[in-house]
């Protein structure tokens, strides 16, 4: 189906707690694959049924059966799943590990993109010009590129922006952007960011926003007691994954699965993803 690839421009803000966010309320079958080659934390953050995550058990393992090819098929057996019914792919745990996987990333994306029957939310932390991602990233759907409202942060998103456009694929992907918003301005953020984009004539669309929320990112690992599905990091973030699917990138013929109801730390178990 759909490869959808989860960044940031400056200092990554919030992009794995997105990506989580995303992957817990996607209302098809989704798989999230941590794909920052800077090192990802989802092994330290997330619990699954019979502990944490393993990290050997995820990109490592495939590369070592993928030197002569990879198919789509061969990922699954190197997922793992979170409580609650999400599907994870491990990245590597440091930037060191990562230097050996440099010819991964083309095949990963290639395979990513056309897996049967699941979307992919690849999260690949912080975008550069010289990041060994950007193969991967050439194979997305839609690029998504989060940002807080401030000025420095918009000024990078700028750059990055015209960047991206100037390097990926024009018949293929697009360009999206999420404000990471603080509720108490939440939609004034959203239209500031999407006022600067807009004059700047940038080829990107503003998706929406996901609400600044320390104790729903909490609640997300397992952190804090109550009802995740009340905070407001999972209802920016249900809200945000319906106006994703609604771009032309995303659409496809699939019919979307049932609306999963989170209600506990984690969220409740998603219906079959297609493994």
């Amino acid at each position: 189906m759909a490869l959808i690839v989860l960044a940031a421009d400056k200092g990554a803000p919030g992009v794995t707690t997105a990506a989580v966010a995303l992957g817990a309320v996607w209302p098809r079958p989704v798989l999230l694959a941590e794909c920052d080659p800077a090192g990802g934390d989802l092994v330290y953050r997330i619990p699954t049924e019979t502990g944490m995550l393993n990290p050997g058990q995820g990109l490592l393992s495939l590369a070592a059966t993928a030197r002569k090819g990879l198919r789509p098929e061969q990922i699954g057996p190197h997922t793992q799943r979170l409580t609650g019914g999400l599907d994870v792919l491990v990245g590597v745990t440091n930037a060191e590990q990562s230097l050996g996987l440099t010819w991964l990333w083309s095949p990963l994306g290639r395979s990513f993109a056309i897996m049967p029957g699941i979307d992919v939310l690849a999260d690949c932390g912080r975008l550069s010009a010289s990041s060994p991602i950007t193969d991967l990233v050439r194979e997305a759907d839609m690029v998504v590129l989060f940002a807080h409202a401030s000025l420095e942060h918009v000024a990078h998103l700028r750059e990055r922006i015209t960047a991206l456009a100037a390097d990926l694929p024009k018949q293929r992907a697009q360009i999206g952007v999420v404000v990471i918003a603080d509720p108490r301005g939440y939609r004034g953020s959203i239209a500031e960011v999407e006022r600067v984009i807009s004059q700047a004539k940038l080829p990107a669309t503003v998706l929406g926003g996901l609400a600044y929320d320390p104790k729903g990112a909490e609640m997300l690992r397992g952190q804090w007691g109550g009802r995740l599905d009340k905070s407001l990091l999972i209802r920016s973030a249900r809200e945000l994954a319906g106006r994703m699917l609604q771009r032309p990138a995303l659409e496809h013929p699939l019919p979307a699965a049932p609306q999963p109801t989170v209600t506990t730390s984690i969220p409740e178990p998603l219906s079959d993803r297609g493994r």
